[in-house]
C-alpha cells in the first residue's frame, strides 16, 4: 500500500521503521571502521604481527568494501533491498563475533576481509531503502534525519574505540556491534516479510560483476598500496593497470549486456551524473582535507590524538544538527544552491587555514575554519545525496546508491594518497598550507561542478505524492 505525503512531511509508521533500520544498518559499519584505528596498538602488542598486520586490519576491510559495492548495490536492486540488507547485517554480525574472539593476526584479518564484504553489502541497501519508502518533502526529510544520525556516529566512533581499548579490551570494538544489529533484528525482519517476492528482469550480468569487482579491487589494493610501496613499485603498477583496463571492459559489457549491472542510461540523467563529479571533488577533499589537518594537528602543533579528535568535533557536529534543516531547505528550494554554497563555504574554510602564519594556535587560527567546514558541510551533504539519488529510478535506487558510495570511497582513497607528494613528503607548514590549497581547490572544483551542472527538479515542498514501495522492484509495498 502507497501511503500519501502530509504538507509537514510527517512519517508513517512504516517509514519510520525504514529510517529505523537504515540509520542502525548505517552506523554499524560506520561506527566499526572508524573506531577501529585506535584500537590498533593494543590489537598488534596482544597478537603481534607488526606494522603489515595492522595495515591490513583497515586495509584488507576497505579493500573488500571498495571493490564489491556495485555489485552489492546491484543485487540489492534485484533481490530486495530488505533481503539483501538482513542477509548483510547478519553477515556483518558474525564476521564481528568472528573479529572479537581471533586467536591471532591471520584470522582477525581474514575476518576483517569478510567483515568488509558485509558492510559492502549493507552500505548501498541502508539508503536505498529510504528513496524507495518516500518522495517529495518527507524523503528529504528521512534524508535529512539519516545523514545527521550516521554523522552522530562518526562522532561516536572515535569515543567507542578509545574507551573499549582504556577501560577494557580493543575486542569490545567489534563485539559490540551485536547491540546495534540486535536493536534492528525485528524492523528489518518486519520489512523483508512485508515485502513481495521480488521478480528481476533478465538474467543477472555476472562478467559484469566479476569485471566490476576485478577493476575496483585493483585501483583500491593500487591506491593502497602506493602509500608504503611508491608509484613505480611492480605491484601498484600491476594493480593499477588491471584496474584500469578491468574498468574500460566493464564499461564496454555494460553497453553491449542485455540486463547490464550498471545501466549506463542513468549517466544520461543530468543530476545523476553531475552530482557524482561533485561528489568525486569533494570527497576528495575531505578526505585529504582531514588527513593533512589530522596529522598536523599532532605532529605539528603537538595534539595528542584524543586532543586532534575533540578538534575536529566541531565539524561533525554541524553535521548532526544542521543536516535535517538543510535537508527541509533543499526539498524547498531545490539542490542546486545548497550543492554549491556547501562546497564553496569548505573552500574558504580551507583556504583560511592556508594563509594564516604560523606557528599556528587551535583555538585562535583552527577553531573557526573548522566551524566554518562544519556548516558548509551540512548544507552541501543531505541535497546532495537527494539529488543523486533522487535522478534514478527507485527500481535502481541500490545501484545509484552504491554508485554514489563507492566514487566517495575511491575519490577519498586517491586524494589521501596524493597527499604525499602535494606536501612534497614532509608535513611541515609550507607542506601543511599545499595540503590545505589542494583541499581548497578541490571543494571548488565541487561548487562549480553544482553551480553549472546542477538542475533543480519541479517544486516538491508541501506537493502531495504517493511515496514508493519499501523493499521490492514492482512498486508494491507493505
Amino acid at each position: 500500500m502507497t501511503q500519501p505525503e502530509t504538507e509537514s512531511a510527517a512519517m508513517t509508521p512504516l517509514q519510520r521503521r525504514v529510517l529505523f533500520v537504515a540509520v542502525l544498518s548505517s552506523c554499524l559499519v560506520i561506527l566499526d571502521s572508524s573506531a577501529v584505528n585506535l584500537a590498533l596498538p593494543a590489537m598488534g602488542r596482544e597478537l603481534g604481527g607488526g606494522l603489515a598486520f595492522q595495515q591490513w586490519v583497515v586495509d584488507g576491510y576497505l579493500l573488500t568494501l571498495g571493490s564489491l559495492i556495485l555489485a552489492a548495490g546491484t543485487l540489492a536492486d534485484r533481490y530486495g533491498r530488505a533481503r539483501v540488507l538482513e542477509i548483510g547485517v547478519i553477515a556483518f554480525t558474525v564476521m564481528s563475533v568472528v573479529c572479537g574472539i581471533s586467536w591471532n593476526e591471520w584470522v582477525l584479518v581474514a575476518a576483517r576481509v569478510l567483515q568488509g564484504t558485509a558492510a559492502a553489502v549493507v552500505t548501498p541497501s541502508a539508503l536505498a531503502l529510504i528513496m524507495a519508502s518516500a518522495g517529495g518533502a518527507t524523503r528529504a526529510r528521512m534524508i535529512g534525519l539519516w545523514t545527521a544520525w550516521t554523522s552522530a556516529a562518526a562522532v561516536a566512533a572515535p569515543f567507542v574505540g578509545g574507551a573499549a581499548v582504556d577501560l577494557a579490551t580493543w575486542r569490545l570494538v567489534f563485539l559490540v556491534n551485536v547491540v546495534p544489529a540486535a536493536l534492528m533484528w525485528r524492523p528489518l525482519v518486519a520489512l523483508r516479510r512485508g515485502a513481495p517476492a521480488p521478480s528481476p528482469a533478465g538474467r543477472l550480468d555476472v562478467l559484469g560483476a566479476v569485471l566490476g569487482v576485478v577493476s575496483l579491487a585493483g585501483l583500491v589494493l593500487g591506491l593502497i598500496e602506493q602509500g608504503a610501496r611508491g608509484w613505480g613499485d611492480p605491484l601498484v603498477v600491476v594493480c593499477l593497470v588491471v584496474g584500469v583496463v578491468a574498468g574500460v571492459a566493464f564499461v564496454v559489457r555494460q553497453r553491449t549486456a542485455a540486463s547490464p549491472m550498471l545501466p549506463l542510461v542513468l549517466f544520461r540523467e543530468r543530476n545523476f551524473a553531475t552530482g557524482n563529479v561533485s561528489t568525486w571533488w569533494a570527497y576528495g577533499a575531505l578526505g585529504m582535507g582531514f588527513f593533512v589537518l589530522g596529522l598536523y594537528l599532532q605532529q605539528r602543533m603537538g595534539l595528542r590524538a584524543f586532543e586532534a579528535g575533540l578538534g575536529l568535533l566541531p565539524a561533525t557536529l554541524s553535521l548532526l544538527f544542521l543536516s535535517p534543516t538543510a535537508a527541509r531547505i533543499g526539498a524547498r528550494i531545490g539542490p542546486r544552491l545548497p550543492m554549491a554554497l556547501g562546497p564553496g563555504i569548505g573552500a574558504v574554510a580551507y583556504g583560511w587555514m592556508a594563509l594564516e602564519t604560523p606557528p599556528l594556535d587551535y583555538w585562535r587560527d583552527i577553531l573557526g575554519p573548522v566551524v566554518l567546514f562544519g556548516l558548509g558541510l551540512s548544507i552541501m551533504v543531505a541535497p546532495l545525496t537527494a539529488a543523486v539519488l533522487g535522478a534514478v529510478p527507485v527500481e535502481s535506487s541500490g545501484i545509484g546508491s552504491a554508485v554514489n558510495n563507492a566514487v566517495a570511497r575511491v575519490a577519498s582513497l586517491v586524494c589521501i594518497a596524493a597527499a604525499g607528494g602535494i606536501m612534497g613528503g614532509t608535513l611541515d607548514d609550507a607542506g601543511f598550507r599545499r595540503g590545505m590549497l589542494a583541499a581548497a581547490g578541490l571543494l571548488a572544483a565541487s561548487s562549480l561542478t553544482s553551480a553549472l551542472g546542477i538542475r533543480n527538479p519541479a517544486p516538491i515542498a508541501a506537493a502531495a505524492g504517493e511515496a514508493p514501495a519499501v523493499g521490492d522492484e514492482s512498486g508494491a509495498g507493505s
